[in-house]
């Protein structure tokens, strides 16, 4: 294993990609002492000025993480890399690709002799200051070849508590797809026990709560301490409204439990809850309220959120 001293200046790497993660990754590596030349369409970040003169700046054979968008910008930029990089180069896919995506470029870059490893990454905005946890998919040589990279970039301490080669190409961002569906279903429940907490008349600290729940118990966790800070910053939640999106992973997650008749329900219902959150109006919940109201004379709010209900069927 490298030490942070050993790879001091022993390695130039690219980065393409300097957005919210990808800027702070690049001080991160750059701390460790690798060299890094990024690129990036804003000028006020790159350091070149195109994906031709980066290649053209990195010495032999080159390693180029690429750290964009999934989809589309992802698929174009590797295949503009592959006309320009050659045989033993290699690219690192660290955005959230798919792993059928990760496969696909994979075999594409293997006919020109370029090398690829996909990797996930988890850490967010606080990565440069904590350290990023790393999933890579890749043959074993190529990943070893990029362990300098990812000692970098992941907390100090044991390289198994935070970095992990998962298997063969695209392993590495199913990891961090099964993490992203985990991440949802967590995130949901404390959501959901933080509504249930405000709606209790009995309660009188909710954000105390939270707080008191940060060390010795057994729902302790990161994101609980982000759910604090949040409740320290804003109560009330009053500056955020209910609407919420998703990356795209939760559902690629829930697609593959499908596949592989593995039961998700937490996950999926975490998910569905997210579309939920979109609809001011529901259409499902009017036919609901409705059907109720058909069937059993229940109360129904008319259009427009009212908090007096409409009188039962039939009086």
């Amino acid at each position: 294993m490298f030490t942070r001293s050993e790879k001091r200046h022993t390695m130039h790497i690219g980065l393409i990609g300097l957005g919210k993660m990808g800027f702070n990754m690049r001080a991160r590596i750059r701390a460790a002492g690798i060299d890094v030349t990024g690129y990036d369409r804003n000028p006020d970040v790159t350091d070149v000025s195109s994906l031709k003169e980066l290649v053209k700046v990195l010495p032999t054979p080159r390693t180029i993480w690429v750290m964009v968008p999934a989809g589309e910008v992802t698929d174009g930029v590797i295949t503009e890399l592959c006309s320009l990089m050659d045989t033993g180069d290699l690219i690192i896919d660290g955005g959230n690709s798919r792993f059928t995506e990760d496969q696909k470029h994979g075999a594409q870059l293997a006919e020109k002799g370029i090398h690829f490893v996909d990797c996930g990454v988890s850490g967010g905005v606080w990565g440069l200051a904590n350290g990023y946890g790393l999933m890579a998919g890749g043959e074993q040589e190529h990943v070893e070849a990029a362990l300098p990279i990812f000692d970098a970039l992941r907390p100090e301490g044991e390289r198994a508590e935070s970095f992990v080669h998962v298997g063969d190409i695209g392993a590495g961002h199913y990891a961090k797809m099964v993490h992203n569906g985990i991440e949802y279903g967590l995130m949901q429940s404390y959501a959901e026990g933080y509504e249930l907490l405000m709606a209790k008349d009995i309660i009188k600290d909710v954000p105390g709560t939270f707080a008191a729940w940060q060390k010795g118990t057994v729902v302790r966790s990161w994101l609980l301490d982000l759910m604090v800070k949040a409740l320290e910053e804003d109560p009330d939640l009053a500056k955020i409204a209910g609407y919420v999106e998703d990356s795209g992973e939760g559902r690629w997650t829930i697609e593959e439990a499908i596949s592989n008749g593995v039961p998700a329900p937490a996950i999926t219902a975490a998910l569905f809850a997210r579309f939920a959150s979109r609809q001011e109006d529901s259409p499902a919940m009017k036919m609901v309220s409705a059907l109720r109201n058909q069937f059993g004379g229940h109360a129904v709010k008319p259009s427009g959120h009212s908090d007096k209900p409409a009188p039962p069927a039939g009086s």
